[in-house]
């Protein structure tokens, strides 16, 4: 990995022809847009920003100073006009004349809302009373790991004097509020010349009263303690040196795909938990190093690395020099449940008369040395921001045990912050999990008209998809435009032949490594043939029983192996055909290949009740709009058969229907959406047929 001495200087981004003619409400987005640009100087959702500035009152017409300030729950880094609270200065001024001292100071946050400037909607944050007081136009709160280590070190104030002298303050531990605003305030006041202060186990103050000078300043603060670590550190082995050797990168993918379907079964008992592995430099240099078990066991130190990854991980007995994952599996139940032991004591010893209830005891973080961190939580998004989160709290005990002596975060001061009601209020404000939340869905055929709109109507629910065809283009083409529509992090693509079984496991082994898991497979891989039974060529017919058949096997297989694993039940939904119960002239093999299909899933369903495992079939009928397989020489060849043109045929498909409509995507994909969703949990074995009626395909 990059030494702290190897490591890029922070780059000065303010341009001057963008930031011309900005108000200084537009400043203040530009300069927090470019903070949150680089997590070296915050992480996601970290830190906060704000600016003090004359608007006009629009009762009086009076100009009359306002604070803007990040609302709760924002990322400065993302963060939209929108973003931002706005509250009257002479309010929040005035708020002191009502303080009735700190062990009153969460009502304070109560009274927030009556400071309100504009109707403005965007909530304030508990930490809008640390910028009102500091009487600076221009006000940023960063949390850099460089200040944290600082910070979360033993003899942090010695540290801060000895690397900033009189520029940059200190402050002891204080848990973000409004008497930490007075704090800010009285420091201010009596050290008029300093430029920010460090605060004790938190982050970074600093002010001034211009954007673009306070934006200089921070980080030039920063670059000066990363500048300090470089060189007090380069001639330290961190973390006490290697204790262990990474695996070989296929190794370690290899391990990860072997433990995280069991530790997800063992966790989702309150919900689907989704798992994100990282096994970058900075990861493996902490879990294979000597002192990695005493560090984690201290606990991260910021209230926003705890809040994210609980106050401390599960480190897995894993010896990568003996790798034994049968024997690590043997003891992960062993070892999650004395987790949840801890965890539970730990809020025994902790709890106050009006604590919220325990949460999930389970851990987010899980330590493997030779092989990297696992980290699991309710969507990807946030399993993939805790790892980064812990990330943080890495670069900050590398640095602070490297100088200093590396200090948690007192056990009942992380409580107060984990439980406190505030951040159970916000919590309560969440709005209620879509019904695939944290599902996996895996969906062969994924880059097809039916495979596409399936994983539309997964993703819109809340599950995390990974799409699977033999078509990279189109693969790449289809993965791309729901990222866009939905996110990065809940889309993966895999190019993979159904018919290939070394490819069909490494695909179940990809996913697991992505997500954690499957929840759910749809399996649509298609072809489509049309030839008399005399003129239909034994390859012709090993081609439809090899895809529709076999690979239809060969993804239930895989998918069986992982649902077994995580022992949690899931979904398996089999589109198969009209025609794998009515028959059709000029397609023997590929109506045979369909009943197959039908039948596997009746005996799959059989096999997996017990589990909880449910198989079922969707039967679609004459689906043009999208699909692959009706756009070479299958259109043509049905078209002959019914004597009819190309742009007849599905005038035909309609027609022929009782219900005389057409039959799109979207329609088998609500059908799918069904088998997968707890609508249908009391289902098995059975069929949907979706193709505007045909009495031919009744099932009996």
């Amino acid at each position: 990995m990059l030494k702290p001495a190897d490591a890029p200087k922070l780059v000065n981004a303010w341009e001057e022809d963008t930031a011309k003619g900005m108000s200084q409400s537009e400043l203040l987005l530009y300069r927090s847009n470019l903070l949150g640009s680089d997590k070296r100087i915050t992480n996601y959702g970290g830190g906060n920003t704000s600016a003090k500035v004359m608007e006009k009152d629009p009762l009086t017409g009076e100009e009359v100073e306002v604070l803007w300030v990040k609302g709760s729950g924002g990322d400065v880094g993302s963060i939209k006009m929108d973003g931002f609270a706005t509250l009257y200065m002479d309010k929040l001024r005035a708020l002191k004349s009502i303080y009735r001292g700190v062990e009153y100071e969460d009502e304070m946050v109560g009274h927030l809302p009556h400071c309100t400037f504009n109707l403005n909607p965007r909530a304030a944050s508990i930490d809008t009373p640390l910028h009102a007081y500091v009487p600076r136009k221009h006000v940023d709160h960063m949390h850099p790991d460089a200040i944290i280590a600082i910070a979360a070190s033993k003899n942090s104030r010695e540290l801060t004097q000895k690397i900033f002298g009189d520029d940059i303050g200190w402050l002891p531990w204080k848990k973000p509020g409004y008497e930490l605003g007075l704090w800010l305030e009285k420091f201010c006041l009596d050290n008029p010349n300093a430029k920010g202060v460090v605060l004790e186990s938190h982050g970074l103050f600093t002010w001034d009263d211009d954007a673009r000078a306070c934006y200089d300043l921070t980080l030039e603060i920063i670059q000066k303690a990363m500048d300090w670590f470089a060189e007090e550190t380069k001639d330290i082995p961190a973390f006490g040196g290697a204790k262990h050797t990474s695996l070989p990168q296929s190794e370690r993918d290899a391990v990860a795909a072997a433990l995280m379907p069991a530790i997800r079964g063992m966790i989702s008992g309150q919900q689907h938990m989704v798992g994100n592995f990282d096994d970058s430099d900075a990861v493996l240099e902490f879990v294979n190093s000597k002192n990695m078990e005493p560090l984690a066991a201290l606990g991260t130190s910021c209230p926003d690395h705890f809040l994210r990854t609980k106050i401390r991980p599960l480190v897995i007995d894993f010896d990568p020099a003996k790798p034994d994952v049968d024997a690590t599996l043997e003891g992960l139940e062993k070892a999650i449940a004395d987790y949840r032991e801890d965890y539970s004591a730990y809020y025994e010893r902790c709890k106050h008369s009006d604590s919220p209830a325990l949460r999930d005891p389970n851990a987010v973080v899980y330590l493997i040395p030779g092989v990297g961190m696992l980290t699991f939580a309710k969507d990807k998004a946030t399993a993939r921001i805790s790892g980064e989160f812990y990330v943080n709290a890495i670069n900050v005990m590398r640095g602070s045990s490297s100088v200093s002596e590396y200090c948690g975060l007192p056990e009942q001061e992380a409580f107060d912050i984990e439980y406190w009601l505030l951040e159970e209020a916000k919590l309560q404000r969440m709005p209620k999990p879509k019904s695939l939340a944290g599902r996996v869905a895996f969906v062969t055929g994924g880059a097809g008209g039916i495979g596409a709109a399936t994983a539309d109507r997964y993703l819109a629910e809340g599950a995390c998809v990974v799409l699977a065809d033999i078509a990279e283009d189109s693969l790449n083409e289809t993965k791309a435009a729901l990222a866009d529509k939905y996110s990065k992090d809940v889309v993966r693509g895999v190019v993979m032949d159904v018919t290939d079984e070394a490819a069909v496991q490494a695909a179940f082994a990809q996913t697991a490594v992505e997500f954690g898991g499957v929840d759910i497979l749809v399996s649509n891989a298609g072809i489509a043939s049309s030839a008399p039974i005399e003129e239909t060529t034994l390859a012709l017919w090993d081609k439809n029983m090899s895809i529709l058949s076999t690979g239809y096997f060969l993804v239930s297989r895989e998918a069986f192996k992982v649902l077994r694993k995580q022992d949690i039940g899931g979904s398996i939904v089999f589109i198969a055909s009209k025609n794998g119960l009515a028959a059709s002239p000029n397609a023997a093999a590929y109506c045979t290949a369909k009943a197959s299909e039908i039948h596997l899933a009746r005996c799959l369903a059989l096999e997996g009740a017990e589990a909880g495992i449910r198989v079922n079939v969707v039967n679609p009928d004459a689906v043009l709009q999208g699909s692959k397989i009706w756009s070479g020489d299958w259109l043509k060849e049905r078209a002959a058969t019914y004597g009819k043109d190309k742009e007849g045929l599905e005038e035909h498909y309609r027609q022929r229907s009782m219900l005389k409509r057409s039959v799109l995507p979207t329609d088998i994909a609500e059908a799918a959406y069904f088998f997968a969703s707890e609508n249908s949990s009391k289902s098995t074995g059975n069929i949907i047929n979706v193709d505007a009626g045909n009495v031919q395909a009744f099932t009996r």
